[in-house]
């Protein structure tokens, strides 16, 4: 089934300590990010921008959306080939450089998924449905910048 897929978040500046943006370390980076029917996300810059460490800052949610994504379209993979997986995890780290002038980009994204196959016979095809699942990625296709795909799989213990 083609067709296009809208999505819509409300984004809420919640960083008013009572002047504004009278100053740039006069204002928090909170911001709440909402989207009807699920619970909101407590969101900030990242530290090193005068942000708050302890919420999701964009950048983590870049590297989150990759990771997920793959995961996701790594679950119809192993189903098409026939791949019993029964545990999956993901340590994924992005690496973005600052320009020097205020702004910056993403310079490459590598995702470093751990699997679990229920028996031997499937590793080749758990491996081959990386690649394919890194192709139906949404967005890993929608990025500028290199996505790897590091996988390592095991064999269930039985």
């Amino acid at each position: 089934m083609l067709g296009e897929h809208r999505y819509t978040v409300t984004s809420v500046w919640t960083g008013d300590r009572g002047t504004g943006t009278s100053g740039y370390r006069e204002y928090d980076r909170s911001v709440t990010l909402s989207i009807e029917g699920k619970p909101d996300l407590l969101a900030s810059s990242d530290k090193p921008f005068r942000g708050d460490p302890s919420k999701w800052n964009p950048e983590d949610l870049l590297v989150a959306s990759l990771s997920e994504c793959h995961l996701l379209s790594y679950l119809h993979a192993c189903v098409t080939a026939g791949v019993v997986m029964t545990a999956y995890s993901d340590h994924a780290s992005g690496l973005m450089v600052e320009d020097g002038k205020g702004g910056g980009a993403f310079a490459e994204v590598v995702l470093r998924p751990h699997v679990t196959v229920a028996d031997a016979s499937m590793t080749d095809a758990a491996t081959a449905a990386h690649h394919q699942a890194h192709e139906w990625c949404f967005i890993a296709n929608s990025v500028n910048f290199p996505v790897r795909v590091e996988p390592v799989i095991e064999v269930a213990r039985g």
